[in-house]
């Protein structure tokens, strides 16, 4: 039998096709829509080359169409579905017209309804909001877009809201960062759905990481403190290249040419946190990355990073993440590659 190029092997027999529904509305961000849509076609595609059924029906659906997205291309959307439609994976986009669509009521019944009938329900960024005008995030862990954060659990305090997280899964809600990582959660749902052969070789075919390097996080520690009001970038951008060197308070003080007591209260103002657990944070992304990234040994990534010993490092790993180093390189470190044989 011919095998072609690049075809993942030993693909387990996969289930009947499962009907996945993306919700949009005036205002959507395009890439919410086609991000995860490709990834599901791209996963009928690969079943195809394997000589399996379509796993996906995929459908985006609409209270009208045309309708328009945000980067001004029209886009054609069936219409909401009846009850009696069956649906396996029900997904609201997100954009700036999110919240429009929020207070358009027949929207929100139908969503709140058709969640009920769906195995698992997902938002793509801002479409978090559309999820909680429904009640889908109650008593529920979710994220958004890093800047949406703050306003999501304002809108919604019933649900517990992180804000690191490409994405969350919580029972049968799962919910994403901003934009691109709607393409992270929807791999997640195909590797959930027909195991990571295919996964892996979606993943491939679009030029993306199927776990991401970093840990999912959505950016990094430095980004997030220089987005405050930018007093300290140059420190940050100094702190981050000498991550392995003395950081005491003392040493960033002079770094600075403040007295130690006017760089703690400076600090603190400016990022919301003490410059300690900074250097932490900033400690542990850094040794996250040589975790993926590396198969240098715990001990050596601990020393390269600053942390002197590898209990020091197992005590902010836990502190920060609530994993271990082992645990966290066990899941997101990549897939060593497999040897081929000759057809």
């Amino acid at each position: 039998m011919l095998v072609l190029a690049g075809m993942p092997q030993n693909t387990q027999k996969l289930p009947k096709s499962r009907a996945v529904e993306i919700v949009a509305f005036p205002g959507v961000q395009l890439l919410d829509v086609a991000g995860p849509l490709q990834v599901f076609a791209s996963a009928n595609e690969w079943a195809a080359k394997g000589n399996q059924p379509k796993p996906y029906g995929i459908r985006v659906v609409a209270t009208g169409s045309p309708l328009t997205t945000t980067a001004g291309l029209g886009l054609t959307a069936q219409p909401l579905p009846g009850d009696k439609t069956p649906v396996d994976t029900l997904i609201a986009a997100g954009g700036s017209g999110v919240h429009g669509a929020a207070h358009d009521r027949r929207l929100v019944r139908w969503l709140a309804r058709r969640a009920r009938q769906a195995r698992r329900v997902a938002s793509i960024c801002s479409g978090a909001f559309l999820l909680g005008a429904a009640g889908l995030l109650d008593g529920r862990r979710a994220v958004t877009h890093w800047m949406e954060c703050a306003d999501l659990a304002r809108r919604f305090p019933a649900a517990r809201i992180e804000t690191d997280p490409i994405f969350v899964q919580d029972g049968a809600l799962w919910t994403s960062a901003g934009v691109t990582a709607g393409i992270d959660l929807a791999l997640a749902l195909v590797e959930e759905d027909v195991g990571h052969a295919i996964a892996i070789a979606v993943a491939r075919d679009l030029v993306v990481f199927l776990k991401r390097p970093g840990g999912q996080a959505q950016f990094s520690t430095t980004l997030s403190l220089q987005y405050r009001d930018g007093n300290f970038d140059a420190l940050h951008s100094w702190m981050a290249g000498h991550l392995a060197q003395n950081l005491a308070v003392s040493v960033l003080a002079a770094r600075v040419a403040m007295s130690e007591r006017s760089f703690m209260r400076h600090y603190r103002a400016s990022t919301g946190q003490t410059p300690a657990r900074a250097v932490e944070a900033m400690r542990v992304e850094a040794a996250r990355q040589l975790l993926v990234s590396t198969r240098a040994p715990i001990k050596r990534i601990a020393e390269r990073c600053g942390f002197g010993s590898e209990e020091t490092l197992r005590r902010s790993f836990w502190r920060q993440i609530a994993t271990t180093p082992h645990e966290y390189r066990a899941r997101f470190a990549a897939m060593p590659r497999r040897k081929t044989q000759a057809a």
